[in-house]
């Protein structure tokens, strides 16, 4: 367990269903196992999953979610896990947690889907765009404009790494680029393969919307290097060809950011996460060295 990390078994979330949901407490109950650290994953029947916070960075996403994922989910092109209700803390449990729509599915690195999956992914990431975000509050995650403290953790992490010169320059290539000046528009900001699911090699579902919102839409584009390679990357840029060079530098900037934080942090507690951050700095810098 990661400091901070509550812990959460099968019994535990029997009873908060068996006592908040009483309508459930007959149906079987199977933990699902996953690379993710901010929530435990268990299967509730056949068509539902309860989603429990492990930390206390994540004790308002239950919230957050059922706001948003409802907002998303006629426009997106893929399924996504609708909320069915919001279970509350209790002396057993102290954050709020959700039951939501199970979604049939795989994760899958790139070269096991399909040669069509950066235009799938262009479509999703194209439909948020294409959603109202009028008078909606820019997300204080990612999407934001950079501040000094994420130059600071950005630097001190890439020395720690080894200090790329590589990684470097491409962190100041988002520090340079100019900011977004149209209005914001909807994010999910967390596309990698622990969030996309695949039938037979196509993208059939996102998950964890824990960091949507809206603002800078590289928040989106980051998948280019978070989950795509470079041919799907090319790809990728030529059918979202809106977007500018800034933005695709800052973009850049943003899975850097993401990849230099996590690396250092899960490399020796969570193989999965660690392996998401060294691909993503071996998409943005071949050779990097780390």
């Amino acid at each position: 367990m990661l400091d901070g990390e509550i812990a959460i078994d099968v019994s535990l979330a029997a009873e908060l269903v068996r006592t908040q949901f009483p309508c459930w407490q007959g149906l079987p109950l199977r933990e699902v196992r996953h690379g993710g650290t901010s929530h435990a994953l268990f299967r509730l029947g056949d068509e539902l999953a309860v989603r429990l916070p492990r930390r206390e960075w994540a004790w308002n996403e239950a919230a957050k979610e059922a706001a948003i994922v409802p907002l998303v989910a006629p426009h997106v092109p893929v399924a996504v896990p609708e909320p069915v209700a919001l279970g509350l803390p209790d002396d057993r449990y102290p954050y709020q947690w959700s039951v939501v729509r199970w979604i049939e599915g795989d994760l899958a690195p790139i070269e096991d889907v399909s040669e069509n999956t950066p235009f799938a992914l262009a479509e999703v990431v194209r439909s948020l765009h294409a959603m109202d975000a009028t008078d909606r509050t820019w997300t204080p995650n990612r999407g934001r404009p950079v501040t000094p403290d994420d130059d600071e953790a950005v630097r001190v992490n890439i020395a720690a790494l080894g200090g790329s010169p590589a990684l470097t320059a491409v962190w100041e290539d988002a520090l340079a680029a100019p900011s977004w000046d149209e209005p914001g528009r909807w994010l999910h900001s967390d596309l990698h393969v622990g969030n996309l699911l695949f039938r037979e090699g196509e993208l059939t579902g996102v998950i964890d919307w824990g960091s949507a919102g809206v603002g800078d839409p590289a928040a989106n584009l980051m998948t280019a290097w978070l989950y795509l390679d470079e041919r799907g990357r090319a790809r990728f840029r030529r059918e979202l060809g809106e977007f500018d060079d800034a933005t695709w530098a800052r973009a850049g900037g943003w899975a850097l950011h993401l990849a230099v934080i996590a690396l250092p942090y899960y490399r020796d507690t969570n193989r999965f996460l660690a392996d998401i951050a060294t691909r993503t700095l071996d998409q943005l810098c071949p050779g990097w060295d780390g």
